[in-house]
């Protein structure tokens, strides 16, 4: 089994004379769970290699590391092999590509079928020390690509960006006609349906939903969409194109099921950018179209 994430620090002569608490909020950027977490490690915090507190003066040069990884699995998520598309991993994050029909967290009839028991079965087989820190969710018939953090450190900066701009998410969809116009804001407010555990509705009373369109091609009375939310409201982009006259293709809940033409709404997370929690540096990543949608609205 791998060792548990540390990040480190050498300390510059700026930083001469500080608290070693002081670092570990600051240039590390730790919040107060994840420092009171490694406090209690034998090993949490070392100042070159021997244990320090959060109030010993640091000097020049030395060496300071905090542990940040998972130190123990948990077991609320039950390891189960399953098919998992890995896009990009390192000791922080993971990024797979999200088969349709799967779900992301364990629930009601999905105990050992999820993408959070493939990944734990995976860490287990790959000797890594992680429990499931998922950072946004994709609902079960949703296809595309998932973010996935490898510690609750990663987990937290990562939750900190969504819905700001260093969080994006590009979404492919098929439709039920065309769009009058092409192109277009949707602004309606989203909430509970009156009567139903699932489904969402407009409503005045609603939370803020803002949806951005634009139709990429048409065909066999259908279009396929590239859209980008500003907001993250459960089944957003199913209730919106289905509230302006154009439910996705396969919309059990708000459209028609239709399992000869597709077995599930016709969506896929398609491009994915975010900033890595510990680098600063820019990601992004693209999945193409699956080809139960490319189907839908066939090219010329």
């Amino acid at each position: 089994m791998h060792s548990p994430r540390r990040l480190s620090l050498t300390v510059t002569s700026e930083q001469a004379g500080w608290k070693v608490d002081a670092l570990l909020r600051g240039p590390l950027a730790l919040s107060g769970t994840v420092i009171r977490r490694a406090k209690r490690l034998e090993a949490g915090i070392l100042l070159d290699g021997v244990r320090a507190a959060a109030g010993d003066r640091v000097q020049t040069g030395q060496l300071l590391s905090v542990v940040v990884g998972d130190t123990a699995v948990s077991g609320a998520v039950v390891p189960a092999p399953g098919s998992l598309d890995i896009v990009y991993q390192d000791q922080d994050v993971l990024v797979l590509n999200k088969a349709p029909g799967v779900a992301v967290h364990p629930g009601p009839g999905h105990h050992f079928d999820t993408i959070g028991n493939f990944l734990m079965d995976y860490y287990r087989k790959q000797g890594i020390l992680a429990d499931f820190h998922p950072v946004h969710r994709l609902d079960r018939g949703t296809s595309g690509l998932l973010l996935v953090a490898l510690h609750s450190h990663a987990q937290e900066a990562l939750r900190l960006q969504l819905h700001t701009p260093a969080f994006r998410r590009i979404y492919l969809a098929v439709c039920e006609g065309v769009p009058e116009p092409p192109s277009g804001v949707i602004d309606a407010p989203i909430g509970r349906l009156e009567g139903s555990v699932l489904a969402r509705t407009v409503r005045p009373d609603g939370q803020r939903a803002v949806t951005r369109y634009r139709t990429l091609r048409t065909g066999d009375g259908r279009a396929l969409l590239r859209l980008e939310l500003e907001t993250g409201r459960t089944h957003q982009i199913r209730v919106h194109l289905a509230h302006v006259g154009h439910p996705l293709t396969g919309d059990f809940l708000y459209g028609t099921e239709d399992p000869s033409l597709i077995p599930r709404p016709a969506l896929h997370a398609a491009e994915l950018s975010f900033t890595h929690p510990i680098t600063g540096a820019s990601m992004t990543f693209a999945a193409p179209l699956p080809q139960d949608m490319a189907a839908l609205v066939p090219e010329e």
